[in-house]
């Protein structure tokens, strides 16, 4: 099969499934509340553990890929998070629903979800080589924003017509879809050489990181973009609040306010290739990343009424923009930067780093907003976002060739 083919077939299945991972988005919450009596401290606690143990438990997940094909470990990830997403229809059906429950599933899902991020995006770069790279990311992210543009409105919908319960089954069916799209792909696959008589070492475990920090552009990418994803996610949930209970927001215009800047998301992602192709892609990435950390300060302005969406759709949607610009340029520039047989433990280790900091940081905002307000803890965010791009890749560190692996990281490979 031709890598054009492969990458349509791989491409279908990552929207089956992210479309499906964003019409269950907001579900959890509601069966906890809904359906468990939760607290809002436990469906914090629940948002938070999912991201924080998931991290924990992919820890070592980013070597192992590696050393393995990478469409087995994409199907069998996908059939992991069907199965634990399945099992909660299941459980309420059989009067068995628990908040633990929801709790492990969260976990597991988020873990197999890592796996199937380091393992795509090693395929990925197997698949499209050299420049093609930034087209291909940018069809990705775009697909992304999309389905954050149309899941959650349509999730929203279900949920209303039959309950939260049945929009967790069709996420679930999204994942089987997936996995069965990933079977349809043939033709070669990638895997690092492995001794059968070994397990993993330390140096693999930790491999991604010396991979990131070895290489100037990559370390400066990879702390711009955690604290930046941390920043915006800790002020998340705080907006929420802001907007549906001190404001007295309609859920319907609270959809809107994020629901319509995600095709700003889309436009930014699709127009990113064309950007770099005309002006550059050092400009590109530092007008972008720049912008990106700029905007969220306009959310210190938003009031009740209608100025005030007005104002969180203006502000969100020049955000989502900016991001959808940056984003397949900075996960272009990492698979570029960082050699075929170690793709996944790079790809583990950023996504380990990401959710742990932004588990940390919704516990740590959460806590300023309750001292203070929901409000002056999302511009004390959006303050601290105007220093993240002091962090961005000098012109000099772009341009200088991606670092040799360490020795010792390509013996213990």
């Amino acid at each position: 099969m031709e890598a054009g083919a492969g990458l349509g077939r791989l491409w279908s299945a990552y929207a089956v499934s992210t479309y499906g991972t964003w019409i269950a988005f907001g579900a959890f919450p509601l069966i906890a509340v809904r359906v468990l009596d939760s607290s809002p401290f436990e469906v914090s606690l629940l948002e938070a553990s999912g991201l924080a143990v998931a991290a924990v438990a992919a820890f070592p997940l980013g070597p192992w890929v590696d050393r393995r094909p990478k469409r087995p470990v994409m199907v069998a990830m996908d059939l992991a998070r069907f199965l634990a997403m399945a099992s909660v229809p299941v459980a309420y059906v059989l009067g068995v629903l628990s908040y633990p429950h929801l709790v492990v599933v969260a976990v597991l899902s988020g873990t197999a979800g890592i796996a199937f991020t380091a393992a795509s995006g090693a395929y990925l770069k197997h698949l499209v080589r050299g420049d093609r790279l930034l087209a291909a990311n940018g069809r990705f992210e775009g697909t992304r924003w999309m389905a954050t543009a149309v899941g959650p409105p349509l999730g929203g919908a279900l949920i209303a017509l039959f309950g939260p319960v049945v929009t967790v089954t069709a996420a679930a069916g999204g994942f089987l879809l997936s996995a069965l799209g990933i079977l349809r792909i043939r033709g070669g696959d990638v895997a690092a050489p492995r001794d059968p008589a070994t397990g993993l070492r330390r140096a693999e475990v930790l491999g991604g990181w010396r991979l990131i920090l070895g290489d100037p552009a990559l370390r400066r990418l990879f702390l711009n973009s955690i604290l930046v994803g941390g920043l915006i996610t800790a002020a998340s949930p705080l907006l929420a609040v802001l907007l549906l209970g001190e404001y007295r927001m309609p859920a319907w215009q609270y959809g809107l306010a994020f629901g319509i800047p995600a095709l700003g998301g889309f436009a930014g992602a699709r127009l990113s290739a064309r950007l770099v192709q005309r002006y550059g892609r050092y400009r590109v990435m530092a007008v972008s990343g720049w912008l990106r950390s700029l905007f969220p300060l306009g959310l210190a302005f938003v009031h009740p009424g209608l100025t005030g969406l007005l104002t969180v759709i203006l502000v969100e949607s020049l955000l989502i923009t900016s991001m959808g610009v940056f984003t397949p340029i900075c996960a272009a520039e990492r698979l570029h930067r960082t050699p075929a047989d170690r793709a996944a433990r790079v790809l583990s280790a950023w996504t380990v780093s990401s959710r742990l900091l932004q588990a940390a940081l919704m516990v740590t905002w959460g806590v300023l907003a309750t001292l203070t307000s929901p409000l002056a803890a999302i511009t004390a965010s959006g303050v601290l976002l105007l220093a993240t791009p002091l962090l961005l890749p000098a012109r000099a560190n772009l341009s200088a060739p991606a670092p040799v692996a360490p020795a010792d990281e390509a013996s213990a490979a």
